[in-house]
């Protein structure tokens, strides 16, 4: 039995195109395999296995990698008029691609494979394969926003900090207010859940105001304290101060919040200096990610 030929020395540049070709649904089934069958070499992977494992000939496998071995990526490419010719080559790929990245010329925001397909005379199968070969995916966005924060560093540091390092004997507490909630009610009392029958209840509903929801979030252990109150104001909030210092009793408090104008009224300041083991810690302006609750 003859000696399994030592693993195809294959850089991290070549392996990532080679990877990109397996999952390509746009280059021909034959570029796919050889592409796959240069990883698998690459392995060390026995060439019995791979001709096995794709179907093919042991002396199709040898013949590849030699290949490979000779020119790299580019030897894995038909020989000049060899091969079926693609139906769309490398220029109507980027033709695809260079146009999604235009707006389109009707005012759209974005192209959809139908109107892009229409436009450039091709079925929307088409380009929705080159979309998924190339990765574009022109509805799905995402927002950002860059803190405008003269003391950005010093607050995020401090934040931080209280989460990583808490100091002793004392508890950090994520505070926030959710305003404007709803407080909605089904026209009708709900049907139970029985066998064979979903729960049931009436699509319409009636409205009995809004409330809005304090809440802090005991960042060591998870337990939540909340309260609902009429409106959003100092008042209210001094309110909810006065139950987490109800809530834990004589120990240091560490409030993270937002810079809500109701967290810096002169009240809350005066109920603060009195209430020295409560300490209140900014977030950032924009930047109220940082708040774990």
């Amino acid at each position: 039995m003859s000696a399994p030929a030592p693993a195809l020395t294959v850089t991290p540049e070549q392996r990532q195109v080679l990877e990109t070709s397996t999952r390509s649904r746009v280059l021909p089934h034959r570029m796919v395999q050889r592409a796959r069958l240069i990883l698998m070499a690459a392995d060390g992977i026995a060439n019995e296995v791979i001709a096995d494992r794709l179907s093919i000939s042991k002396p199709k496998v040898i013949r590849w990698r030699r290949r490979f071995q000779a020119d790299g990526v580019d030897g894995l490419e038909e020989a000049q008029g060899r091969g079926r010719r693609p139906t769309y080559g490398r220029d109507f790929v980027e033709k695809v691609v260079s146009t999604t990245l235009r707006p389109p010329p009707d005012g759209s925001t974005h192209w959809s494979t139908r109107s892009l397909a229409e436009y450039l005379g091709v079925s929307n199968a088409t380009v929705h394969r080159v979309w998924q070969d190339m990765g574009l995916q022109p509805h799905p966005t995402r927002t950002f926003k860059y803190s405008r924060d003269p003391l950005l560093e010093e607050k995020v540091s401090d934040i931080v900090g209280l989460y990583l390092n808490p100091p002793e004997n004392a508890i950090v507490l994520s505070v926030d207010e959710k305003s404007q909630i709803q407080a909605l009610d089904r026209t009708q009392p709900l049907l139970p859940l029985k066998p064979h029958q979903v729960e049931r209840r009436t699509h319409d509903y009636k409205r009995h105001g809004t409330t809005t929801l304090f809440a802090a979030l005991d960042v060591a252990t998870g337990e939540v304290t909340g309260a609902c109150y009429q409106k959003h104001r100092a008042a209210e909030f001094l309110a909810f101060l006065k139950l987490l210092v109800r809530t834990y009793p004589r120990r240091h408090l560490h409030l993270i919040v937002d810079n809500a104008s109701s967290h810096q009224t002169p009240e809350v300041e005066q109920w603060l200096n009195k209430h020295r083991r409560i300490h209140l810690h900014f977030t950032p302006t924009g930047s109220s990610w940082l708040n774990q609750v």
